[in-house]
């Protein structure tokens, strides 16, 4: 009995625990990338300064240029470890991210139209670079400048990574964190004249979309001037092309953009289900320098968009009715669960059966 018993219950606990069970993920370390000076344990870098560095105060580089030069810069890198080190070097142009912030790194954001010489063009360098124990080695940087005139700023940045090392594993509150060994140092090229060049903002376009997972209407519009933007600060409010009701908004200052660079600012449904129709967009721009843009526009969300994005908005409570495909599997396995427990039972049932009537012929042959 006590078999019997504990087959069925293992089989229910198999068919129920296959069935309905969740998979469940972990992580146990992540990485942590910083932009720090030094790091006992990583490696350290030193900017050195070129002759036709403008302001030598600052620790990147910040060089006068002339068309068509050539020009090779030097960062060097020491390991004060025992063992030799590999070092990852990215070049990136600078782009403005959502929250008006400004990034050298291979965020996918679109380079702008108006941006006419790409920093990562311009700009090379060896992708890895291999550093002896106890060593100091240089690394090179290639600049070759265009032919054609310009005046203001190209903008980049170069993104120094420990490849080799596994790192410092800390406690974090969701497990290990892996500290990892990276730096950053910017390279700002000025060319032709520099002073009294002119902001100028310019609208792109506003279209509805998901921003984390959740409803959204985005606004984008470009710096087109080739000096950064400081100080900005952006409002928006959404309203429908029959109406003057303020349906959504959102205001963020303290924004900054790069050198001829775009910007795609969000603005949240706050958890509502996006409904499909024509509005409007208020948007007013401005500026430290005392700039102001302000434009109105028109946009359409179709049906089509308005569907998609709901299905996939994680915020909203979706009410599908009853999923009768669902039930009918449930329904199914259930009934295969009683079947095989029947069939269990009966095939102990016939074996006990077999059992007794053996043990029943040898006591009448012993007799």
């Amino acid at each position: 009995m006590r078999r019997k018993r504990f087959l069925v219950c293992l089989l229910l606990y198999i068919i129920f625990g296959w069935t309905f069970a969740t998979p469940v993920y972990a992580t146990s370390e992540s990485s942590n990338e910083a932009t720090i000076e030094q790091q006992e344990g990583g490696f350290s870098f030193e900017v050195i300064r070129p002759e036709n560095q403008r302001n030598l105060s600052v620790g990147y580089f910040d060089l006068t240029m002339e068309p068509g030069q050539h020009q090779v810069v030097q960062i060097n890198l020491t390991n004060d470890s025992s063992e030799p080190i590999s070092i990852s070097v990215g070049i990136y142009g600078g782009k403005t991210n959502s929250s008006g912030v400004i990034e050298y790194s291979d965020i996918d954001i679109d380079n702008d139209a108006s941006l006419v010489y790409d920093f990562a063009d311009i700009v090379t360098a060896p992708d890895d670079v291999e550093i002896p124990a106890n060593s100091t080695v240089p690394l090179n940087i290639e600049i070759n400048m265009p032919d054609g005139s310009f005046d203001g700023f190209i903008a980049g940045g170069i993104r120094l990574e420990e490849v080799t090392a596994e790192g410092t594993a800390s406690e974090g509150q969701q497990g290990m964190i892996l500290n990892k060994f990276a730096y950053m140092t910017g390279m700002l090229l000025s060319v032709g004249q520099t002073e009294g060049i002119t902001e100028n903002m310019q609208y792109n376009e506003t279209y509805a979309g998901l921003d984390n997972y959740q409803n959204a209407i985005f606004v984008n519009y470009s710096n087109t001037a080739p000096i950064f933007v400081n100080g900005m600060a952006t409002e928006v409010q959404i309203m429908s092309d029959t109406s003057d009701e303020v349906l959504y908004d959102a205001r963020k200052t303290n924004m900054r953009m790069a050198p001829n660079s775009m910007i795609t600012f969000p603005v949240s449904l706050n958890g509502q289900e996006m409904v499909s129709g024509d509005y409007r967009a208020h948007i007013v721009v401005t500026t430290e320098a005392g700039g102001r843009w302000e434009w109105t526009e028109p946009f359409t969300i179709t049906e089509e968009q308005a569907s998609e994005y709901n299905e996939s908005d994680l915020s909203l409570v979706q009410e599908s009715g009853i999923n009768w495909r669902l039930i009918t599997l449930i329904v199914l396995g259930i009934m295969v669960l009683f079947l095989l427990v029947w069939f269990l039972i009966r095939m102990l049932r016939k074996k006990k059966h077999i059992k007794l009537s053996k043990k029943k012929r040898i006591r009448k042959k012993k007799k």
